[in-house]
């Protein structure tokens, strides 16, 4: 079963390569809101700083992977430098996407214990330090790739203790939440989740809680808003996304929508294009 497609079904992945090269010095990242940040570390010494943590020191290769805006810095001071690849990640629905509900503020994978990933990291280095026609467009496609692989190897490893990954990671909770993601206009009920699980109703609710710190339901309506706020981004009127996530109408999503994020879906959309 392919439990990451319907959630790339939804959103779009976007990656922008920033820099790429010999790094030495020192740099601030982090503080363009709504994106997550990417850093390929291949060789050399890194000291990766941030607020209210403990300076860490990398020496091998590395994934350092913000799901969310947090200032961070780098600091190198070997002069023949830190070969590093970094990108800024938007994941469609920005913060609010579900997907990285559960991840911490800071993940390193230290890029041996990812199987298969050597060949990945000798494509995207190689047109990273080379200048083909092509080479940014060969790059960002390259880092969303890297993306996709993290994720799976996030749900393969069962690395992420909470959220929806934790639930992907979960034999009979990923069957759930993948309905869910394919089709948010139904009208899902918490007997029907659980026979999808193959669980009694009182046993699933409590696993899935479990599991992922929210309830089958509420799960159900953040992924709903989620998807709403995509397509509204994508100049769908409101009475056409409405049914399309689950809701008769759009004055009902419209106060579902307001509870769960604060401001109406019109509000929303003009604060997220500004």
């Amino acid at each position: 079963m392919d439990t990451l497609s319907p959630l790339f079904a939804r959103f779009s992945l976007d990656a922008r390569v920033f820099y790429s090269g010999s790094f030495c010095g020192n740099a601030e990242f982090g503080r363009q809101p709504g994106l997550g940040y990417l850093h390929v570390f291949r060789e050399g010494h890194l000291v990766v700083a941030q607020l209210g943590a403990k300076p860490l020191t990398i020496n091998e290769p590395s994934l350092i992977f913000y799901p969310r805006p947090c200032l961070h810095s780098f600091q190198v001071d070997d002069p023949e430098g830190a070969k590093l690849v970094c990108a800024s990640i938007d994941f469609g629905a920005g913060v609010d996407n579900p997907l990285l509900s559960g991840f911490p503020n800071m993940l390193v994978i230290p890029l041996a214990s990812m199987p298969g990933v050597e060949p990945m990291l000798a494509l995207l280095f190689g047109e990273a330090f080379a200048e083909h026609p092509g080479r940014q467009a060969a790059i960002d496609r390259l880092a969303e790739y890297f993306v996709v692989l993290l994720l799976r190897f996030a749900i393969g490893a069962n690395i992420v203790k909470g959220g929806v990954v934790a639930a992907l990671a979960d034999p009979r909770l990923s069957k759930v939440v993948t309905a869910m993601h394919e089709r948010p206009e139904h009208a899902w009920s918490l007997e029907e989740l659980a026979g999808v699980a193959g669980m009694s109703r009182a046993r699933f609710a409590m696993h899935f809680r479990e599991t992922t710190s929210t309830t089958p339901l509420d799960y159900l309506t953040e992924w709903r808003v989620s998807v709403a706020q995509t397509l509204l981004k994508r100049g769908k009127p409101l009475k056409i996304v409405a049914p399309m996530v689950g809701y008769e109408s759009a004055a009902a999503f419209a106060r579902v929508f307001k509870k769960r994020v604060g401001v109406s879906p019109n509000d929303w959309l003009n604060q997220a294009q500004s």
